[in-house]
């Protein structure tokens, strides 16, 4: 080597971490029927499960944004004999936002919406580890009643509870990530065909997307484009080929029937539209499930 001559490696430099998702025991399979509960990440999720034509029931009764709220979704579900009650789900996602709940002086039981009645009707406490865990066990001891081989899948959603204090939002998160942890850790929860898997959202957010220009303007929720590169995640990780390939396939019918002419009487678009509605009928028939 000559003098005066440095070496360079050829090392590409890194300026972000990238969260590990280890491998889940099961894989999504094209338009299963899927169930969101918890927070509104929850809901944000779930819409996008909508968009990519997959049967997902999204917070039936509403954003439930804590373990025991999570719980009275799975219990009313579960109850729900009616002839609308939705399919009982292969893939179900509990999305935990906090462990702060609200406790009904009067009847002391804890409500999943205060639905702007007086403050001083209820009684705001903090669940520990063991109550989040044991909360989450019931709600997935009733969805493995309803599908012994449902797929249960626990997030903890990203949004920051500004109300709670910074600090306070960070406590309450490390709650819930420790009461999934003691979840996730025992196999005894495992069955033959059912397996329970964490996703971690939160962690996407706070350690790949650290920056604000991944939130909303509210500066707490995750910005779409954040929501787009966790689902972008979440499919990497979760769904089979088979499922990929249909999104691919789906995705220039969902540009089609998305599409607005300008002018929607010309016989262009109407050549236009009935093609694309035969292609979607030729989709239906490769996949009879197709939530269309």
């Amino acid at each position: 080597m000559q003098r005066g001559y440095a070496v360079f490696t050829s090392k590409v430099m890194e300026f972000r971490t990238q969260v590990t998702i280890g491998k889940p025991t099961f894989f999504i399979e094209p338009c299963e029927e899927m169930l969101f509960v918890g927070s509104c990440f929850a809901d944000a999720i779930g819409q996008r499960f909508r968009q990519e034509t997959f049967p997902a029931t999204v917070n039936p009764f509403g954003v439930m944004y804590n373990p025991a709220s999570i719980l009275h979704t799975v219990q009313r579900l579960a109850g729900d004999t009616s002839a609308a009650s939705p399919t009982a789900p292969c893939v179900a996602f509990l999305t935990l936002g906090t462990n702060h709940v609200y406790r009904l002086k009067e009847t002391g039981e804890i409500v999943d919406n205060c639905e702007k009645r007086p403050q001083t009707l209820f009684q705001e406490e903090e669940l520990s580890v063991d109550q989040c865990a044991d909360y989450l066990r019931q709600s997935i001891a009733l969805l493995r009643e309803m599908n012994p081989a449902v797929q249960v899948v626990l997030t903890v959603s990203p949004i920051r509870y500004r109300k709670y204090g910074y600090h306070e939002n960070q406590l309450s998160k490390a709650t819930l990530l420790l009461a999934v942890q003691e979840i996730v850790s025992h196999s005894s929860l495992f069955t033959l065909h059912s397996s329970l898997s964490y996703f971690p959202a939160y962690e996407i957010v706070m350690d790949e997307l650290r920056d604000y220009r991944f939130y909303a303007a509210d500066m707490l929720h995750p910005s779409d484009q954040a929501v787009e590169y966790i689902w972008e995640r979440l499919v990497d990780t979760y769904f089979s080929q088979t499922a990929k390939d249909f999104l691919v396939e789906w995705r220039p019918l969902k540009q089609a029937l998305a599409h607005k002419p300008f002018n929607a009487d010309s016989a262009e678009y109407r050549a236009f539209h009935e093609q694309t509605l035969a292609k979607v009928a030729e989709l239906k028939k490769k996949y009879p499930h197709l939530a269309l």
